[in-house]
């Protein structure tokens, strides 16, 4: 193969992309993780300085001293390393993207992933010198937008998307392409799950001087608007399996999987920060049960109700954004210009591996 040819081929060009994405989210959802130990352990403090670690420029810190000094130090300065990581990575995607990709949108979104991560550790480090609550909860919402951004990176770098527009696809799926309803639905899931997150991070960054009847508001407005979640992606769940595609399908369930599961934890959330709410005093140890601050398992609730819902954020944004390319996807043109439909029944051959 010329090298000419190895330019233009689809697949060749961007298998760098590709790996480069899922590294950045592989390691980007672990930093939400690590994130929410801070906050829930109160962590955020524990570091005064800012770039540097009690002076120490961040990649000399010594290792004795991280792993084996106290837990919230150690969490705080693993947040901030993984943190300088995951840009490091999205450096490298973008100029993987800008090396290799032919689409303009695609390098813009790298470039706009570049930015995001550099404003979240922005964001991170004022919080630290100026020690400003809002600032938190800003970082806290900033965060899932990011992970949403390179879940877009994922999608639109798979092999997926680029066989939409191959002719790699069968005539039944062609003839199955999702509504216009299907498509604004899943748009709206998406914008829906970024907004209960930002109502969780006022929830878990609330100001001292907050009002109760307000935070109670919020907490009502957070669970019903959960509750609605769950029953639009049920609702979608058979729609996007209408349109025959197993990959589609797959993520729709993934999706009512993950949100039922969410819900779950933020009951959980709840008791362990606040005990048993009024309607399930009924269940055993409910009337006896002890609040107990930043307890192990206790500490893991609440950080794996805060990840998850970054999970859903980015499987909702997927989902959204397959399903629209899904509905506006050409038919392949072969070098003579007419289309090239795939018969379902034959095994499907990529355009790389035919070149």
């Amino acid at each position: 193969m010329t090298d000419s040819l190895k330019q233009t081929d689809p697949v060749e060009s961007t298998r760098i992309v590709r790996r480069l994405a899922w590294l950045l989210i592989a390691l980007a959802w672990p930093l939400i993780w690590i994130g929410g130990l801070v906050t829930t352990y109160d962590a955020g403090m524990s570091v005064p300085d800012w770039p540097g670690t009690y002076g120490y420029n961040l990649f000399l810190y010594p290792l004795s001293t991280w792993l084996s000094g106290p837990f919230d130090i150690m969490v705080e300065h693993g947040h901030r390393l993984l943190g300088s990581v995951v840009g490091l990575v999205a450096i490298a995607l973008l100029w993987a993207a800008w090396r290799k990709e032919d689409r303009f949108w695609f390098v813009m979104l790298c470039f706009a992933i570049l930015i995001a991560v550099i404003a979240q550790g922005v964001l991170g480090g004022l919080r630290v010198v100026m020690s400003d609550q809002v600032l938190a909860m800003i970082h806290g919402c900033v965060g899932p937008a990011f992970f949403a951004l390179a879940a877009a990176a994922v999608v639109g770098s798979s092999r997926w998307w680029r066989r939409q527009a191959s002719g790699e696809i069968s005539e039944a799926e062609q003839t199955r392409r999702p509504g216009r309803l299907t498509v604004a639905a899943a748009g709206v899931l998406a914008v829906a799950s970024y907004g209960q997150l930002v109502l969780g991070a006022m929830l878990r960054h609330a100001q001292p001087g907050a009002s109760p009847d307000g935070f109670a508001a919020l907490a009502v407005a957070h669970m019903l608007i959960a509750l609605g979640i769950l029953v639009f992606a049920a609702l979608l769940w058979p729609l996007i399996r209408g349109c025959g595609d197993l990959t589609l399908s797959r993520l729709a369930s993934a999706l009512v999987i993950f949100v039922a599961l969410q819900i779950v934890l933020g009951l959980g959330t709840w008791v362990v920060n606040y005990g048993f709410p009024s309607f399930l005093r009924w269940m055993p140890g409910a009337d006896g049960f002890l609040v107990r601050a930043k307890g192990f398992v206790e500490s893991w609730i609440v950080t794996g109700h805060v990840a998850i819902g970054s999970l859903i954020l980015a499987l909702a944004v997927s989902l959204s954004l397959m399903v629209l390319r899904c509905r506006h996807a050409e038919a392949a043109v072969s070098d003579r210009g007419v289309a090239v439909p795939v018969d379902a029944t034959k095994p499907q051959t990529s355009v790389a591996a035919a070149v």
